[in-house]
């Protein structure tokens, strides 16, 4: 009977064209240490193979990023970087249930259900979006990160928009039903630094 494969978590990048001079691979991985405390330790492995894309695998604690031989250690830092945050907002979106969380907030704060809510990677310029048409949430990954009251204080916020579509009078009387709104939104504005609609978007 063949042994249980591990798992396996993995994604790759496009970079620019390979320089018309390259530099010879390196005979050994290089080991690159994380500051602790982290998910995991990096493993930086130079591919003569590789072109034009960097890997990335998650294998039982160790992070493998290959990365084309031509790289110089500039380049080669800034990939481990991507990839390891890449790989770091993954773990951390991991641990939070969006469905559950909301679902829990709904209750709590008299606020309609979403149809569905969901973690986005794609949001660099907001929090949290709305599609009230749809009663569907996104959340940005980013967030992740952060305390999980300020997590919460998001969730609330695109609830509210269930039932509200603007950021009029009426939809920050919903808001503010959750305790910590104010304490939230200054953390918020200073991470954007959008002093506007904080950086959220609906419709």
């Amino acid at each position: 009977m063949a042994a249980a494969r591990k798992p396996v978590d993995s994604f790759s990048d496009e970079l620019f064209p390979e320089p018309a001079a390259a530099e010879p691979a390196a005979a050994e991985p290089a080991v690159v240490e994380q500051a602790a405390p982290e998910p995991f330790t990096v493993e930086l492995v130079r591919s003569t193979r590789r072109k034009r894309t960097v890997g990335a695998e998650l294998r039982n604690g160790v992070l493998k990023v290959t990365v084309p031989s031509w790289m110089n250690a500039t380049e080669q830092a800034h990939w481990v970087d991507k990839m390891s945050a890449g790989f770091r907002r993954k773990m951390s979106t991991d641990r939070i249930d969006l469905a559950h969380r909301a679902t829990t907030l709904a209750r709590r704060y008299q606020l309609p259900r979403p149809s569905e809510i969901r973690w986005a990677d794609d949001m660099t310029s907001r929090w949290g979006s709305c599609t009230y048409s749809t009663g569907t949430i996104r959340i940005s990954n980013r967030l992740a990160a952060f305390p999980d009251w300020v997590i919460d204080y998001v969730i609330v916020h695109e609830l509210c928009h269930l039932e509200v579509r603007g950021h009029g009078p009426d939809f920050w009387r919903l808001a503010t039903r959750y305790p910590k709104a104010e304490r939230a939104i200054g953390y918020l504005i200073a991470k954007a630094g959008d002093d506007d609609n904080h950086g959220f978007d609906d419709g």
